[in-house]
């Protein structure tokens, strides 16, 4: 295997970019069973064991390591028995499709995103998940995607992309111009569903701060992330926190406090310029950050609390990182989601 090339460049006075430049080849890829596609989201136990990745077919897999290899871990869907699970869209709605995943860090459950069955926790051993929530103030969730914990108090802040599109016709949600998508919150103690913020285009990733006094959430169809305040004289307010040149797909936090921003470039799906005219009026608001673009194919950013870009990856054109749906740093490594890919990508950082 080829080594990734780090690159640091000065931006303005202080300020050092550092960009992992992928040639193609040079990703590692942890291949996922056979016929098994598209881990979106990755996770880490309360242990740090894993990765745990949701893929197409349904299934929370776990990675053992090079011996013993991907092991299954948990079920979004009791209807499984008897149907062709195979990850296209025509058996989604009956085999499910996991899409964000996230460990609690006190109980160890893991909770799921899944686009067809809603908000659902899994316990340590693993299983059958169960049903959290299905509905938000009496609209049912259509395309559950993504999800946050709030380790103070166990809140859940995920998002439903769409209450007229399902997944596995996500696209027409975009052609379109669909924005009845919400950010949600789902309190444990209450068991009740919070819509915090509806009328958004395609909400994708969230991600909350160090001291959950905002989140992060990536809203797809206007290439932006936008921060929402949860705490503090600004709470239950948005603004812009980043304009992008591509897609947002999943958020998700450092170790250290900086967000790792996956950005799909959907290379022959979509194009940016297709994108962009379809929201042509979007427009600068004051406040918002510009990402200073140093590179071909940048396919995620690292940003820190104001802003400021802290690292990239640079897909290099390549067909290995084409298709990115998240970035988890662990452990001095980067670890690659994807929706359509049949492989989790691992770059050795630094």
């Amino acid at each position: 295997m080829k080594k990734c090339v780090g690159v640091c460049s000065l931006l303005g006075a202080v300020a050092v970019l550092c960009v992992v430049a992928v040639v193609e080849g040079a990703i590692e890829a942890v291949e996922l069973p056979g016929g098994v596609f598209g881990p979106e989201s990755i996770a880490f136990d309360c242990r740090g064991e894993g990765p745990y990745a949701s893929v197409s077919d349904g299934r929370i897999l776990k990675w053992k390591g090079p011996h013993l290899g991907w092991t299954q871990f948990a079920l979004t869907s009791p209807n499984r028995e008897g149907k062709e699970c195979d990850g296209q869209p025509q058996s989604e709605a009956a085999c499910g499709r996991p899409l964000g995943i996230k460990f609690h860090p006190t109980t160890c459950d893991l909770y799921i995103a899944d686009a067809y069955f809603g908000l659902l926790a899994v316990g340590p051993k693993g299983g059958l998940a169960r049903q959290l929530a299905t509905s938000a103030q009496g609209v049912p969730l259509r395309f559950t995607n993504a999800l946050d914990i709030d380790p103070q108090n166990g809140i859940v802040y995920f998002t439903d992309s769409s209450i007229l599109f399902q997944r596995r016709v996500w696209l027409l949600s975009i052609m379109n111009g669909d924005k009845t998508g919400r950010l949600l919150k789902y309190d444990p103690r209450t068991q009740n569903v919070t819509v915090l913020r509806n009328g958004l285009a395609f909400p994708n990733g969230v991600a909350l701060n160090a001291d959950s006094s905002f989140l992060l959430m990536a809203e797809t169809g206007t290439l932006q992330v936008l921060k929402f305040w949860l705490k503090g004289p600004k709470a239950n307010t948005m603004e812009i926190f980043a304009q992008l040149e591509r897609f947002p797909d999943n958020i998700k936090r450092t170790d250290n406090g900086d967000f790792w921003i996956a950005m799909n470039s959907a290379r022959g799906t979509l194009d940016t310029q297709t994108w962009k005219e379809l929201y042509r009026g979007a427009t600068m608001k004051q406040g918002e950050v510009k990402i200073p673009w140093i590179q071909a194919d940048p396919v995620a950013v690292k940003l820190n609390e104001r802003g400021e870009v802290k690292g990239m990856v640079d897909g290099g054109e390549g067909q290995a990182l084409e298709s990115v749906s998240e970035v988890e740093e662990s452990r001095g490594r980067l670890w690659i989601g994807s929706a359509v890919k049949p492989y989790v990508g691992l770059i050795i950082n630094g």
